[in-house]
């Protein structure tokens, strides 16, 4: 398995130098399906491979699964220095009327008027799935939800979630508020790698506030080994949701699902995933930091071409026993005008298993590459006229 996978991958970046995109490869067999929930992913969270995908772009309501990106922009806020933990934000009569005792929904029961630390409303939200609690940071961060609504969106796209769309804090119902699970899963790796220190929260068991003890909602944390995040979500319109993670033997796997029937088949199909994914793959080693992955065509540089490396090595998660073709290509708008500098964004490595692109590693340039001189500028200008009048025809077509 370990040489197919060198062969196929020294093929494709071969061939990938000279290409201006690149299509999957067609024919391929399609993965048995592995839940019973109509969107689900399953992906690797130091690599992020995806290991599974069943309708993973499809927008869908997020229920209480966009409290993932009211927590994101708080921890940010923290991050940036511009909140602290200590920090305390008032109860107004729309956060306890639409999220609080009143709302009948998921609550920490803040009081009216009260003033509540940004620590205990962050772990209400987390543990407590609190719909009090995020309302509260959203206007003690924002005045109100709508423009929190605005910096939940911003950092999504900051974050690369394009499809992705946030209209409140809590996650309430609302007909323009939609998302991926696959962004969800992007979102998830994202808190993981990038805020430690809070993503610990979310494998706490329950949280004791104002002498209100809650459990934690995620049914993974109690029946799944190495589980420890992160959230659960219910609207009828959603049906049951989860983003749920678990580390075994070093290994992390971040699952999402939305739309099951009922919370014993999410649990049931969240905890299958996983299992599925830790006893089905295993990392593989591609490229080594440093290493020449392929070559773009430069257009008016002293050079033809500039080596393209990532900024780390490249390992990938594949099945285990298995014959799947795997295929790398190297994906970029082309030729890159010169001047090149070292380091400067160029492309993509694309790699497919089966028809799904499993993962996806930007590349930049190796090396720096000056302007050529007037006949090679000239020489070129020439190539790529005719190129591109070969690609009109093509097109046409």
């Amino acid at each position: 398995m370990r040489a197919k996978i060198a062969i196929c991958l020294a093929a494709a970046t071969a061939l990938a130098g000279a290409a201006f995109a690149a299509n999957p490869p067609s024919g391929a067999k399609k993965e048995d399906n592995q839940t019973s929930a109509p969107y689900a992913i399953l992906i690797e969270a130091k690599t992020g491979t995806v290991l599974y995908e069943k309708n993973a772009d499809e927008l869908v309501p997020p229920a209480s699964l966009a409290k993932l990106m009211t927590a994101e922009v708080v921890f940010n806020e923290i991050k940036e220095g511009n909140l602290s933990l200590d920090d305390e934000f008032v109860v107004s009569v729309n956060a306890w009327r639409r999220g609080g005792a009143p709302s009948g929904g998921s609550t920490m029961f803040a009081a009216l008027h009260s003033k509540i630390k940004v620590s205990d409303l962050l772990h209400g939200v987390i543990i407590q799935s609190a719909n009090d609690g995020c309302i509260i940071l959203a206007e003690g961060i924002a005045g109100n939800e709508s423009e929190f609504a605005r910096l939940m969106n911003a950092r999504a796209r900051e974050l690369g979630l394009t499809q992705s769309n946030f209209t409140n804090p809590a996650g309430l119902p609302d007909k323009d508020m939609r998302v991926t699970v696959r962004e969800l899963a992007k979102l998830a790796r994202h808190l993981i790698a990038t805020y430690p220190e809070f993503y610990a929260w979310y494998g706490e068991r329950e949280f004791t506030w104002n002498k209100i003890r809650q459990q934690n909602r995620n049914p993974l944390l109690a029946n799944m080994t190495g589980a420890d995040g992160l959230k659960t979500g219910f609207t009828s319109e959603a049906g049951y949701a989860l983003v749920g993670s678990a580390m075994q033997n070093g290994l992390r796997l971040i699952v999402v699902l939305s739309g099951t029937k009922s919370e014993k088949e999410r649990a049931d199909e969240g905890k299958k995933l996983l299992e599925w994914g830790f006893h089905s793959f295993e990392g593989r080693p591609l490229f080594a930091e440093g290493q020449t992955i392929g070559y773009a065509r430069v257009y008016g540089g002293a050079k033809g071409s500039v080596p393209l490396v990532s900024a780390g090595p490249i390992s990938l998660m594949v099945p285990k026993n298995t014959a799947d073709k795997i295929i790398a290509r190297i994906v970029y708008r082309g030729p890159v005008t010169a001047p090149v500098r070292k380091g400067q964004a160029v492309g993509a490595l694309k790699i497919w298993r089966a028809d799904n692109v499993v993962l996806e590693v930007p590349l930049e340039a190796a090396e720096d590459v000056k302007t050529g001189g007037i006949v090679g500028r000239a020489f070129d200008a020439a190539r790529e006229l005719v190129a591109g009048a070969f690609r009109a025809g093509v097109k046409k077509l």
